[in-house]
């Protein structure tokens, strides 16, 4: 899918199919992308439900009309990859999210572990999260995505226990691992959760935790990677082994 995406509330086309996107995404479309009549567009809904259009018309700083005929849904992916991410510090997060959403994840946990420098606490917490599903969006959008990750609230370390839990395959990225994650054995479908750890490692306390619930330590390579790039590296793996990238 090579055209354009753009995010949508509704697919209600007017008359003959025609529908008007307006607002940011048609200011984006028009003023931005300088789309012409002729050329084609996806809208989503960012859910998984989509329509590939044609433009019909450029109209003012913010309308692009296009001709919807019928909208599709891409099933739900499986098996399902969500990555429990612990806070880097800055910018590296919304580096984590965009790339991990480039690469296909489909939930994305932000996570407050105790050796986390960053802390989201109040009102910077809640803005922090915001860039990160901001991100998402955006990235979901750039890579041609229709169904976007779901950015969840933040969870602390009995929470992701539980997450654990509950899944199909649970890893901890760790040095401590004596398997390679290219090696394990992964469910055909199901859910899969993946946990990467800060700069400062997972102590030993989220770990013993994480074991309980059910998760193994493995190991991603013979290199060290930070953790804003740990999580979309072993996500590509975990794609390719299951097929999802065949």
């Amino acid at each position: 899918m090579t055209a354009p995406v753009f995010v949508v509330e509704h697919f209600d086309a007017g008359s003959a199919g025609q529908y008007v996107l307006e607002g940011p995404e048609g200011r984006h479309a028009v003023s931005v992308k300088r789309l012409r009549p002729g050329e084609d567009v996806v809208l989503t809904d960012g859910a998984g439900r989509w329509a590939e259009c044609v433009v019909l018309a450029a109209e003012g700083k913010d309308r692009l009309v296009v001709q919807l005929d019928s909208v599709s849904e891409e099933p739900e992916p499986t098996p399902r990859i969500t990555v429990v991410q612990a806070l880097p510090k800055g910018d590296r997060g919304e580096v984590a999210v965009e790339t991990m959403t480039e690469v296909g994840v489909d939930t994305i946990v932000p996570w407050t572990a105790s050796r986390c420098i960053t802390q989201w606490k109040g009102d910077r917490g809640l803005k922090a999260l915001g860039k990160w599903r901001a991100t998402a969006r955006e990235a979901g959008k750039q890579s041609r995505r229709v169904r976007f990750p779901e950015v969840t609230d933040a969870a602390g370390s009995k929470q992701v226990a539980a997450l654990l839990a509950k899944a199909d395959f649970a890893a901890v990225l760790h040095e401590s691992g004596t398997q390679p994650l290219a090696t394990a054995e992964l469910p055909a479908d199901g859910e899969i959760v993946l946990v990467v750890g800060p700069e400062g490692g997972v102590s030993p306390e989220e770990l013993a935790l994480f074991e309980e619930a059910g998760a193994r330590a493995y190991v991603l390579g013979p290199t060290v990677l930070r953790t804003s790039t740990a999580g979309t590296a072993a996500a590509a793996l975990l794609l390719g082994r299951t097929g999802r990238w065949s």
